[in-house]
């Protein structure tokens, strides 16, 4: 009889014992340049200026300034867009102004392009300048140059002269000697 139990929960223990189970693969993420324009899109953009169709335009994350003037038409003829990175990925809810005149956007904030780094009355637009342009500011060499660009492509463009604090690298007294030779 003890040889049945012993049997039974033999038995028992091996008809109840975990198992293995297949699991589904995870779910793949595109990216903006395999993704459908229909799936996926997270990111409003403004796009203003001299393209053929200003206005908001949906894209997918990862999308580039490129990306964002190309679902607005396009840029009109003649349009320069040197001071314009177009490889720069966009942030939801920037502005791109393409064909600006110097100095940046007419409405203020995002990302201007067009006119170059040099805004009336001489001061740098933190928005527009080149790398050459900011280190050539006083107290700002290339690496810190760098830093402001790369804070700049990060959120989207500087709003006011005030977010220059906000850069690694800038403290009070060298933000007093910058705020009066910088726009936006």
């Amino acid at each position: 009889m003890a040889a049945v139990v012993v049997v039974g929960a033999a038995a028992f223990v091996w008809w109840t014992r975990p198992t293995a189970q297949p699991v589904a693969p995870a779910p793949s993420f595109s990216t903006a340049a395999s993704a459908p324009a229909d799936v996926g899109v997270a990111l409003v953009v403004a796009v203003g200026g001299k393209v053929k169709t200003p206005g908001l335009v949906r894209l997918t994350p990862g999308s580039r300034v490129a990306d964002a003037i190309t679902a607005a038409g396009g840029v009109l003829p003649g349009t320069d867009l040197t001071g314009l990175n177009l490889a720069r990925k966009v942030v939801d809810g920037e502005l791109i102004t393409v064909g600006a005149p110097a100095g940046g956007a007419a409405g203020g904030g995002g990302v201007a392009g067009g006119g170059g780094g040099v805004a009336g009355g001489g001061k740098v637009n933190l928005n527009l300048a080149t790398l050459a342009q900011l280190d050539g500011l006083p107290g700002v060499g290339p690496v810190l140059a760098q830093r402001i660009i790369d804070w700049r492509d990060k959120r989207g463009g500087f709003r006011s002269v005030t977010d220059l604090r906000q850069v690694e690298g800038i403290g009070e007294a060298k933000f007093d000697d910058l705020k009066e030779l910088v726009t936006v």
